[in-house]
């Protein structure tokens, strides 16, 4: 046995039929452990049991709900005296768009990634404390899909628990984190699990960190401040005053790394020696519909008496009585309304709103209390009461919301955190859930509001309350929420300066400061070559190159899923663009590409060529042909002589979608066999600020006559990188005809060719060569967002240009914007326009049982000879 071993220590480890956790059981049996498995499927329980006897580990079965978590270490306390080890695996992995959760699926998050989490770590705990060492390892699954609500929301409440519970833990040698694989991510265990046993492993000394893993990586992350903008809290600090410092607010120059809030106290001393601020043109609000929850008092009366006071229609929410506030804002001049109900009964709110005033612009979260106890004291009415109205009511304000300001196409949302939530902090395990899980919310939110003129920022803000009264006493005054009133107000405004939206800040005594998360320089072990092909990574070799893995030397992105930070310091900057330059002037050996009859009937029937469609599908036919559209099948498994992570650091397979592809056929006809040589060569590399678009294009040569055939040149749409300064036009030396997206006539179509996909259509079309698994394995689609395999992009794209051969005849050239997915079994309608005189088709492919294109801007150019003879169906 390994001395790297778990020899005479008990693990849980709970939800083992999701992720890794057959995967995670098994690893630790052979490293001695005495395991506990729960699952509420007793199939999946009792299968795994039976492999690890096999093994010939002592396991024991569990079907307990996560929620029973005290039943759960019962069961290990029982069997084998104690615990020593937590495996929480169960991590939601949910990408349904914002509008379209249901809110079951919202309070299951919260009953199984959250009070689940908390019930097994509140059951284990008393056993930690007394044996004096403990080891607890969360789980929480991320993509780089925008639609992450639970998933965003889960990972940050998780990280906020955990940093509560490593510092209520550290005294007795309890040492807790988060792993967070990155869901979209074709997982393989080897990648993951070596990462699980490092960090539940008595060698371990890390605790309440956040570990991002996935493709071999491993990266931890940190938080990173800005020393901020400290401004004299009195009369003068205003949202014009903060807006002339707004680039001290948010300077990443000289940052902090802090593990708590700033020193509030010596804060306060430094803000009271400023000189009075200076301000600028008054930001108003006027006809604007602000909704404030929480407004009776304290922070959300400030800031709903401060907007009024600019010209704002004010909603002032709170279980308490609302009316005073409403009166002194009329008695002012101004104008509101109250709605006395729970943060819990968003629709009922929103809908009192929108019966006032006929919209909302601005949406202000800020309803919450604090029921603070230590952990080994926390009760399940603290626990769920602090979700209910924080994390939850939050989560039903923006939920009822949502509708309308995605149909005005305008929407600012402002969601309350607190340090507590961002740092974790000694008993407030469940307010800290719930803050941070605001974050992670306000984050999802952020990105998938973006297309919709949504913004959406977290503040952590310090204002006068009893409780810091009392720590420092006589100062109360230079708390006052009047001052935290004026920064909200700057952010709820149009004149918040870019990025507008997806923020957080912390602001107290006229201090001002911007926080993010920072990955280390990370390691990544699948471009090590003794880890390359089936060689196993062991939690050996990960400890050997731990300290690399967790170095903060060089800066990393922002926050998970986010990569464009890397690429802010000039030095990289530089070495990007020269990778660039480089990579444009590499030419590879070519790749060769052998076909015959047979590929080229898979082919055609693989897009929809039907019985009677003899040259398409029978040798005996005298004319068997592939379709035009066989074209992008010969390119398709080229090498490139460049490496795309160099060109775009950051790259990963899953960061990237099928753009757009353009085909030229340079001879016809195409044979029905033949033996072809594909030459790449890089084009560009666009840089859209938060993406990056890397244009290839393809030259295809007949070996046997040394003519190009082919040209394809693909565009690939790489998600979250960027910022690196390249912003030449891509492909600005490589136009063609055809290319430039045209909107289609505004008319009926001309034509329409309409096709129902089958279910099998994914596993016919990838005998073409396209091996992705997201197209035929269900595990790896739901990765990635999809509750079942997705169709092909370019077997769409070969069905749509069927329907124009069939209806226009022979293309030589055909472009196309890839916009939307297929699930095998829809039907698509291909939708084409022709000029009269011109040999130009627009086209366009929808989705019938959705309405929605998922082909866009697409063009076909005609041959101008006559091919109809070589080309008869």
């Amino acid at each position: 046995m390994s001395s790297f071993n778990f020899k005479d220590q008990t693990v849980i480890i709970t939800g083992i039929s999701h992720g890794f956790g057959t995967a995670y059981a098994t690893e630790f049996a052979r490293r001695g452990a005495n395991l506990v498995v729960n699952d509420t499927s007793k199939e999946a329980v009792d299968t795994l049991v039976e492999e690890l006897h096999r093994l010939g580990a002592n396991a024991i079965p569990n079907y307990d709900d996560i929620g029973e978590g005290d039943k759960i270490v019962d069961t290990a306390v029982s069997n084998f005296g104690t615990v020593h080890v937590l495996v929480s695996n169960m991590g939601t992995i949910g990408h349904k768009n914002f509008a379209l959760l249901g809110n079951e699926e919202w309070l299951s998050m919260l009953r199984v990634d959250l009070k689940g989490s908390y019930k097994c770590a509140k059951a284990v705990w008393p056993h930690f404390r007394k044996q004096r060492y403990g080891r607890i390892l969360n789980t929480a699954s991320i993509s780089d899909s925008s639609s992450q609500t639970l998933n965003y929301t889960a990972l940050f409440a998780q990280l906020g628990f955990t940093e509560t519970l490593a510092k209520e833990g550290m005294k007795y040698n309890i040492l807790v984190n988060v792993l967070s694989p990155v869901s979209a991510t074709i997982f393989e265990p080897r990648w993951v699990v070596p990462f699980t046993m490092v960090l539940t492993h008595r060698w371990n000394n890390e605790t309440g960190c956040l570990f991002e893993v996935g493709n071999g990586s491993v990266q931890k992350l940190r938080w990173e401040r800005t020393k901020g903008a400290l401004l004299k809290p009195d009369s003068t600090l205003t949202p014009e005053a903060i807006l002339n410092r707004w680039k001290d607010v948010i300077n990443f120059t000289n940052p902090d790394y802090p593990n708590g809030s700033v020193d509030l106290q010596s804060t306060l001393e430094r803000t009271q020696k400023l000189m009075p601020s200076v301000g600028g043109d008054r930001i108003e609000f006027k006809g604007k519909v602000v909704l404030v929850t929480g407004a009776s008092s304290g922070l959300g009366r400030s800031y709903a008496l401060h907007l009024a006071t600019r010209g704002a229609y004010v909603v002032v929410n709170d279980r308490a009585d609302p009316t005073p506030v409403v009166d002194q804002i009329r008695r002012s001049g101004g104008t509101a309304v109250g709605v006395m109900a729970s943060v819990e009964d968003g629709n009922v709110i929103v809908q009192a709103a929108i019966n006032s005033f006929g919209r909302i612009d601005i949406l202000i979260n800020n309803a919450g209390f604090v029921r603070d106890k230590s952990f080994v004291n926390m009760t399940d009415d603290l626990w769920d009461s602090i979700i209910a109205v924080h994390l939850n009511g939050t989560y039903q304000m923006t939920k009822a919301i949502w509708p309308y300001f995605v149909r005005q196409k305008y929407g600012r949302i402002i969601n309350t955190t607190s340090t507590s939530g961002i740092y974790g902090n000694f008993g407030q395990a469940n307010y800290a859930a719930a803050k941070l899980g605001i974050v992670g919310l306000s984050n999802a939110l952020a990105r998938e509001g973006a297309e919709f003129n949504i913004h959406v920022n977290t503040i952590a803000p310090g204002a006068s309350t009893p409780a810091l009264a009392a720590a420092l006493a006589g100062s109360s005054n230079d708390y006052k929420p009047e001052y935290v009133a004026s920064f909200v107000s700057l952010i709820a405004s149009n004149n918040m300066p870019e990025p507008r939206s997806n923020g957080l800040f912390e602001v107290t005594c006229g201090w001002h400061a911007q926080t993010r998360l920072q990955r280390s320089q990370g390691y990544d072990f699948s471009c090590d070559f003794r880890f390359c092909g089936d060689a196993e990574l062991t939690a050996e070799a990960v400890t050997k190159a731990w300290k690399m893995a967790v170095s903060f030397e060089t800066t990393g992105s922002k926050d998970p899923g986010d990569s464009q930070a890397l690429h802010s310091d000039e030095k990289t900057r530089l070495m990007i663009l020269q990778n660039i330059d480089r990579g444009k002037k590499m030419r590879g050996k070519g790749t060769e590409f052998i076909y015959g009859i047979k590929d080229t009937i898979i082919y055609n029937l693989s897009v929809g060529a039907k019985r009677r469609d003899l040259s398409l599908i029978y040798e005996r036919s005298g004319s068997l042909h592939p379709l035009p559209t066989f074209g992008v099948i010969p390119f398709f498994n080229t090498a490139l002589p460049f490496d795309i992570s160099d060109i775009v650091p950051g790259f990963t397979p899953h960061k990237f979608l099928h753009g757009e592809h353009y085909l030229e056929i340079l001879k016809h006809p195409l044979p029905a066999s033949g033996k072809f040589i594909t030459y790449p060569k890089l084009v560009d590399v666009l840089d859209k600020g938060t993406a990056a678009i890397v244009v290839i294009g393809y030259t295809t040569v007949d070996t046997r006559t040394g003519d190009k055939v082919l040209y394809n040149r693909t565009s690939l749409f790489v998600r979250n990188v960027g910022s690196f300064g390249n912003r030449s036009l891509a492909s600005a030396n490589d136009k063609r005809p055809g290319d430039s997206p045209l909107h289609p006539p505004e008319r009926d179509p001309d034509a329409n060719g309409t096709e129902i996909t089958s279910q099998e259509q994914a596993a016919w079309y990838r005998l073409t060569g396209d091996k992705n698994p997201m197209h035929i394995d269900p595990a790896v689609s739901r990765r990635g967002g999809f509750d079942i395999p997705i169709l092909h992009g370019l077997c769409t794209f070969g069905i749509s240009g069927r329907h124009i051969y069939q209806c226009y005849g022979p293309f030589n050239k055909i472009s196309a914007r890839f916009t939307g997915t297929v699930l095998p079994g829809q039907t698509l309608r291909t939708e084409m326009w022709k000029e009269k005189g011109s040999n130009v088709i627009i086209w366009q492919t929808r989705v019938m049982e959705t309405g929605k294109l998922c082909i866009q801007r697409a063009t076909a150019e005609l041959l101008v000879e006559d091919h109809s003879s070589i080309y008869k169906l």
